[in-house]
């Protein structure tokens, strides 16, 4: 239970772990800024959010307005600036996660006018089978759509009991299927079980300053079931 709930506060842990200053681009060598990006999305959930921020110090440095004529957009449209308290300056996007699917585009300009284009792609991936109400103990095989003939996803499995180690471990998929073995269910006490996938993807950017920057993108989906013997 403890690794569940440090999982979904992991995102809050992240932004309090980063400087929330807020300083501007136009005081800063544009050489030195840094790019740091995020794009998250969850199944169930209406939008996939998208958060582009620029430090001067390296990730965990101050965050930066982009002062005309420096400015981001994605997909060609311009990005607005916004700030709070805890993240600092951040410039966010929110589109319906059934449209975003596919390829896309962020181009950041510098004080200077220079242009840095990085591209991405974000596809969701689903349950090609539903999981059943009640599952009875034993290797378990679920089919995902979506991914790569190998790709890797985290796995992650918590039921009700504060003494239980749970699951929690990068997963290997093969051509759209992966395993949990009766092995694995061990760490596990009979009752509801919260289960989750994550595909999650973090890489320099490809076309960045001197300073560099990273690019992550995450999706899962959960599922409840009740194990029993």
């Amino acid at each position: 239970m403890s690794r569940f709930l440090f999982f979904l506060l992991a995102p809050v842990l992240f932004f309090s772990c980063t400087s929330n200053e807020i300083g501007n681009s136009k005081d800063v060598n544009p050489d030195a800024v840094y790019f740091d990006y995020k794009i998250w999305g969850e199944e169930g959930k209406e939008d996939i959010t998208v958060m582009l921020q620029y430090r001067f110090g390296g990730k965990n440095g101050t965050t930066l307005v982009l002062n005309d004529p420096a400015s981001v957009s994605l997909d060609g449209k311009e990005i607005p600036t916004d700030s709070s308290k805890l993240t600092g300056a951040f410039y966010e996007v929110m589109s319906p996660i059934n449209s975003f699917s596919g390829k896309h585009s962020i181009i950041f300009t510098d004080v200077n006018n220079k242009t840095y284009e990085e591209e991405f792609i974000f596809q969701p991936f689903t349950l090609k089978t539903e999981i059943p109400g009640q599952i009875k103990r034993g290797d378990l095989v679920f089919e995902i759509e979506g991914l790569e003939t190998v790709d890797y996803i985290r796995v992650f499995a918590t039921d009700t009991s504060f003494e239980s180690q749970g699951i929690n471990r990068i997963d290997t998929v093969k051509n759209g299927r992966i395993f949990i073995s009766l092995a694995d269910l061990v760490s596990l006490v009979n009752g509801p079980i919260n289960l989750e996938f994550y595909k999650e993807e973090e890489r320099p950017v490809k076309n960045g300053t001197k300073e560099g920057g990273v690019i992550a993108i995450t999706y899962g989906l959960k599922r409840e079931f009740e194990l029993k013997d």
